[in-house]
């Protein structure tokens, strides 16, 4: 029989080592999906403008991103990158916390891939004419992207985001492996020391939980105004 005890984890420095793993866990994830979709939206962009060694190049940093693990992304960025850096910038990142850094472009790289094609799904769903609508109101190509078709294509691709966005909060927990005292990292700390190994990890499980819940619950509410919207 289990003899459970949350109050030994919910206590003293355990319990200030789950709230900075959970502050830490969701400035990864809010900084990486940021720049993730800032760039996914650039990778749209470029590609629509159909220049063949620019379509080859995002293709090949996409194909890169969604078919290698993301562990071994990070592996690739913590301890690969710094080696080909000049050791000052090495220096001045490791100074800066370097895991975190390392960790945040990994995952912000992966996931602006995926994003970036479910963004172009939901751009060939526009209709093609309505670039030429715009161009014969006198807006250039940036414009035209920016002002007509992106924030369309955006709407559209909102339910395939929300699960990219799922996606990324989860693997934001793989930066443990590289020193990032996120959640499980923190998590994995307590057990080896309270050996509290279900209480601990059925915390961590019950804050993955309810962060994940909280994006679906974005996501739906977006949905929902935007039907409301489309409805008057």
């Amino acid at each position: 029989m289990l003899n459970l005890d949350f109050g030994v984890v919910l206590h003293g420095q355990y319990l200030n080592w789950l709230i900075n793993g959970a502050l830490t866990t969701v400035s990864l994830f809010a900084a990486a999906w940021i720049a993730a979709f800032v760039l996914a939206i650039m990778l749209v962009a470029l590609r629509a403008l159909e220049l063949r060694p620019l379509e080859f190049i995002i293709a090949a940093y996409v194909n890169y991103h969604r078919n290698v693990p993301g562990l071994v992304q990070i592996f690739v960025w913590y301890f690969g990158v710094p080696e080909l850096l000049p050791s000052s910038i090495t220096d001045f990142i490791n100074e800066h916390n370097g895991e975190f850094i390392f960790a945040l472009i990994a995952l912000s790289l992966n996931a602006a891939a995926y994003m970036s094609e479910d963004l172009r799904s939901g751009l060939r769903s526009v209709a093609s004419t309505q670039m030429e609508a715009a161009r014969a109101l006198g807006l250039n190509y940036a414009q035209a992207m920016r002002d007509v078709l992106l924030p369309q294509a955006i709407r559209i691709s909102v339910p395939p985001l929300i699960n990219q966005s799922l996606s990324l909060f989860k693997s934001t927990s793989l930066a443990m492996a590289i020193g990032v005292a996120e959640m499980t990292y923190a998590s994995r700390q307590i057990e080896n020391e309270t050996y509290r190994t279900f209480e601990t990890f059925a915390l961590a499980s019950g804050f993955y939980l309810l962060m994940s819940w909280g994006i679906m619950a974005l996501g739906a509410y977006y949905n929902g105004r935007h039907l409301q919207v489309k409805g008057r």
